[in-house]
């Protein structure tokens, strides 16, 4: 036990192995619904759903085991909502892309990560963001974590005439969820370190009573047959259809999306996880960075999109994992999630959704009033920055929206001199990358 103490710097990070594990198991249930969501994206793009399924949990098990060990990080890395949206409906949908040529764009755009990591690029581009705008994007984190949770759980809706509106409070997913945040709130305020995982058990169960979750895996679990390994897609990348269709636009397209997405959610976590120092520098990032561009490598031959820092990983955190075993525990988990896919409908979207509120409150929490809002030129590309991301849905369009609005301002206001070269080049980026989308 003293020698993973000191692997893994359990006790200098100010944890123990039972709340790595603990963490573990709250993380787990936060982010087990990435195994049903994006399979379901994935066979959109024309892979067959047990397939789909079981290379997505083996992706996250290889990224999450490369970040435990190599960058000691409490993170599940995994193929994330968005990049799994992108790379079925836009990659393999618009694009016209194959699934099994869009895998080896994949693959390509982890080896341009791990060039990028090596020379330092991406960590420059790291520390080219102002300490004030990397406040901004951990509040807008928060505040995107929770649009995702009121949705999950069915408070805020879509609505013709406001755009967004309140739903229908009387459904049960909706006042459970409340009772979720309130459960966990309150056992959080009295110092149960098991408050939300509490809360997430609490309100699995109250469905499950009130008719409102599905238990039909349960059933499933002795009646179908179960896929271990994703047989017909793992090693089916397409390089030569790949180098044929415009290699440049699509490996443009997939590396800059997933970049900023990926490097907003590690600034993020970081930040909660108490590893970002006080000038913004974050130790084991190279480590980090690596770790992922490898990953991304075999979620490509495993047969998945890329594989990213998974924003949900915050709930592990919140609950004090500070180390890779947390990351490693869940790797474990995800190797169990193998044999029992079915019973992962026992734990709905709103049984996670209070949790996610909350952990959007404690993201924004002491990030927010340390951003100097007083100077204009650096509040309000901050204020971008922070609801952008939840209004547009989309982690990595608000950070371009927060740099764009820091490099014009900064220079009109005649203060040239705090524009980094690295900065100003990463607003023309971003705005090819926001004029295209």
């Amino acid at each position: 036990m003293n020698a993973i103490d000191r692997f893994f710097k359990i006790s200098e990070r100010g944890s123990n192995v039972r709340t790595e594990f603990l963490g573990a198991i709250s993380a787990y249930l936060a982010v087990c619904y990435l195994f049903i969501v994006v399979p379901g994206m994935l066979s959109d793009a024309g892979m067959p759903i047990a397939d789909a399924t079981v290379a997505t949990i083996w992706a996250a098990i290889l990224g999450t085991v490369m970040i435990a060990f190599i960058a000691n990080f409490p993170i599940v890395v995994a193929p994330g909502l968005g990049i799994s949206a992108y790379f079925a409906y836009y990659v393999c949908g618009a694009m016209g892309l194959s699934w099994q040529a869009a895998c080896a764009a994949v693959v390509i755009s982890g080896f341009v990560f791990f060039l990028l990591t090596v020379t330092r690029v991406r960590q420059a581009i790291i520390q080219s963001i102002p300490l004030d705008l990397k406040l901004a994007i951990v509040a807008g984190i928060g505040a995107f974590i929770t649009i995702i949770g009121l949705k999950n759980a069915g408070i805020v809706v879509p609505n013709q005439s406001t755009m967004i509106g309140l739903g229908n409070m009387l459904a049960p997913q909706a006042y459970l969820t409340i009772l979720g945040v309130i459960i966990a709130g309150v056992l959080i305020h009295k110092g149960v370190r098991l408050g939300m995982l509490i809360a997430i058990l609490a309100v699995a169960v109250l469905g499950i009573a009130l008719g409102v979750t599905p238990t039909d895996g349960i059933s499933k679990m002795f009646s179908t047959d179960f896929k271990i390994f994703p047989t017909e897609t793992i090693f089916q990348v397409d390089f030569k259809t790949m180098m044929t269709v415009g290699i440049v636009g699509v490996l443009f397209s997939i590396t800059m999306v997933d970049l900023f997405d990926n490097m907003s959610t590690l600034i993020g976590l970081s930040f909660r996880a108490g590893f970002m120092g006080k000038g913004g520098e974050i130790p084991g990032l190279d480590k980090a960075l690596i770790s992922d561009s490898v990953a991304t490598m075999g979620a490509g031959l495993i047969g998945t999109p890329t594989s990213t820092a998974i924003l949900e990983s915050a709930v592990g955190i919140e609950a004090g994992a500070r180390t890779g075993l947390c990351a490693l525990f869940l790797a474990g988990f995800f190797v169990l999630t193998l044999f029992i896919t079915p019973v992962l409908t026992l734990v709905p979207a709103f049984a996670t959704a209070c949790v996610l509120i909350l952990v959007g409150y404690m993201m924004m929490q002491g990030t927010v009033t340390k951003i100097n809002f007083h100077d204009i030129s650096t509040g309000v590309p901050c204020f971008f920055t922070i609801f952008m991301m939840p209004f547009t849905f989309n982690i990595a369009t608000g950070l371009g929206f927060g740099v764009i609005s820091f490099v014009l301002l900064k220079l009109l206001c005649g203060k040239a001199k705090e524009i980094s070269l690295t900065m100003a080049i990463l607003a023309v980026v971003f705005c090819g990358i926001l004029v295209s989308h």
